[in-house]
């Protein structure tokens, strides 16, 4: 069993995430504690609001004082509803969350059940509960309650599962979180140089990421928008700003990881082994249909950009069993594009293994550079995109400025600052 804790500022965001999926019957309210008990019975946004509004108000400087906790048994565990909710009463207890007003939701829109458990972060007086050592405690709760329910322990699971990373299926719901399984581990254990290199090895697991540049109410902007991809590459959709997925993934850490990536490439000689597997298979192939299956065989992927005319401009390599990434030419000019074209240039691609072309990057720059925006036109696409980076839910919502504004008004007449 997994418990994956966020902190967050907006707490209509994540009752609205889960509204939403109670909205598509694809998950149910399971319990509450200490919770306003509405007229009807029924849960909604509006009457979650009302029994965290006092702890919020009472808030003295928290700037995240949302929790909002994941767990998630293994997909072979079968949980009643009932042992759901002694599982989640008992991870409160023992986090120090027991006392706190929280609500506890049952998903059921990927193939396995898990529980979301929305709650504060700061008591009845506005002071922030102790943190201190929470993802140690959080794992040793886990552990815990794995021994006491018979669940599979996670660490088991991990030492035996040695199946790739799996790619996203955005049919399949939750596509944050699919998104979050890619790019951590991806971010935190392959070897590439540029962001051009991230984004091939990104776009093999059906994820697109993409670098912003620009102004958002007058205050300069520069991060990373990850989104998902269909079967034909294309983007699919809300995008989610790196930050929701932790600094790991973001702009800043990424460019040390590729800093760290040029000094392991180098001083392990990871490219010799790419190269000689390569060239080989090179020689052994008349076809893109023999080259691109002999090296898969081999854990390396070839990844081919093509225009419209079908010419090959552009090829990446993926070696999956040292986990590099390397740029055709960063190999040598006997792995370049136009080696490639000359052949295999012109014959019918399997569409999926291509890389997806980005319609916004028109010059895909070879490192973290911002993209050149010289016309209204790209202004006002920056401007949508940025438009769509909230925390949890995307776009604005009346009823959560609503709630914001109510907010700030009732902390002035108490006397709080903000």
């Amino acid at each position: 069993m997994v418990a994956k804790i966020s902190s967050g500022s907006s707490l209509y965001g994540v009752l609205a995430y889960n509204q939403q999926k109670v909205d598509e019957e694809h998950a149910k309210v399971l319990f509450t504690n200490r919770m306003i008990e509405p007229g009807d019975g029924h849960f909604d946004i509006a009457s979650c609001l009302r029994s965290f509004e006092p702890y919020l108000l009472a808030n003295r400087r928290t700037e995240k004082p949302v929790l909002h906790i994941s767990i998630n048994p293994d997909p072979k565990d079968r949980l009643s509803d009932e042992q759901l909710e002694e599982i989640a009463q008992t991870y409160m207890d023992k986090m120090g969350y027991g006392d706190q007003p929280f609500i506890v939701y049952k998903h059921e829109d990927i193939d396995r059940r898990h529980i979301h458990i929305v709650s504060l972060r700061i008591d009845e007086n506005g002071r922030k509960i102790d943190h201190n050592f929470e993802k140690r405690r959080s794992m040793d709760v886990c552990r815990a309650l794995e021994r006491q329910y018979g669940l599979i322990p996670a660490d088991q699971k991990q030492r035996n599962d040695n199946s790739p990373l799996k790619a996203v299926l955005y049919e399949n719901g939750d596509v944050k979180h699919q998104i979050a399984n890619v790019i951590r581990p991806i971010a935190a254990t392959y070897h590439f140089q540029s962001l051009k290199e991230y984004k091939a090895l990104l776009s093999f697991y059906k994820v697109h990421v993409e670098e912003i540049r620009g102004e958002a109410n007058g205050n300069p902007y520069r991060g990373l928008v990850y989104c998902a991809l269909d079967a034909k590459n294309e983007k699919v959709g809300h995008p989610f700003r790196s930050s929701l997925f932790g600094k790991s993934v973001g702009v800043e850490a990424l460019e040390n990881r590729m800093e760290q990536s040029a000094k392991t490439i180098r001083e392990k000689g990871l490219k010799e082994r790419s190269r000689k597997v390569i060239a080989n298979t090179m020689k052994a192939s008349n076809t893109m249909d023999e080259f691109q299956p002999s090296l898969e065989k081999q854990h390396v992927s070839a990844l081919f950009r093509i225009n419209g005319e079908g010419r090959i401009y552009g090829v990446t390599f993926i070696d999956h069993d040292q986990k590099a990434v390397f740029n055709g030419s960063r190999l040598g000019k006997e792995f370049s594009a136009n080696v490639f074209n000359e052949l295999f240039g012109q014959q019918h691609l399997d569409t999926p293994k291509q890389e997806p072309q980005v319609k916004v990057n028109r010059q895909e720059p070879d490192s973290m550079e911002s993209y050149s925006r010289s016309n209204k036109e790209d202004e006002n696409e920056i401007a949508g995109i940025l438009s769509m980076l909230t925390p949890e839910v995307y776009g604005t919502d009346p009823q959560e400025e609503a709630f914001a504004r109510k907010m700030r008004r009732k902390k002035r007449r108490n006397g709080y600052k903000h």
